[in-house]
């Protein structure tokens, strides 16, 4: 089943877009896959404005959110996975939403059952069906 983690962002930022305020993200910087500026990033997390004046060549796809922004003046390529957004929010009145943090890749594959001991061979292991659940959030 495709997650409704990025259609629940780019609903959010199209809302925010829509208000005329300025959409944000909130970004675990630590999660697999996600390229962005390390010398902005604090306590492992970093902040970002995705308002169309900010950023160029936005993409929200399903599995990489990618765009280009500049930093002290130098664009650099920017991407995330949406399992890596923490938080979409508006800078103007902070509304959106918090997203619940997804854990990473080989933590979930511990969680399986995996013998998260055994020695990486470098290749991906064939993910296992999971039975769908909720997840009450308050």
């Amino acid at each position: 089943m495709i997650s409704n983690r990025p259609y629940l962002i780019r609903a959010i930022y199209q809302w925010i877009v829509d208000n005329d305020w300025t959409p944000h993200i909130q970004v675990d910087a630590n999660y697999p896959g996600v390229l962005v500026p390390q010398q902005h990033v604090q306590d492992g997390v970093i902040v970002l404005n995705l308002a169309p004046s900010a950023v160029q060549g936005l993409d929200m796809d399903n599995a990489l959110f990618t765009f280009r922004a500049r930093f002290s003046g130098v664009e650099q390529r920017l991407a995330v996975p949406p399992q890596a957004v923490l938080a979409i929010f508006a800078r103007e009145n902070g509304q959106g939403m918090p997203l619940p943090p997804e854990p990473y890749p080989e933590t979930a594959m511990a969680d399986e059952g995996a013998d998260a001991s055994a020695p990486k061979s470098g290749k991906s292991a064939k993910p296992t069906a999971k039975k769908p659940g909720l997840r009450r959030i308050k």
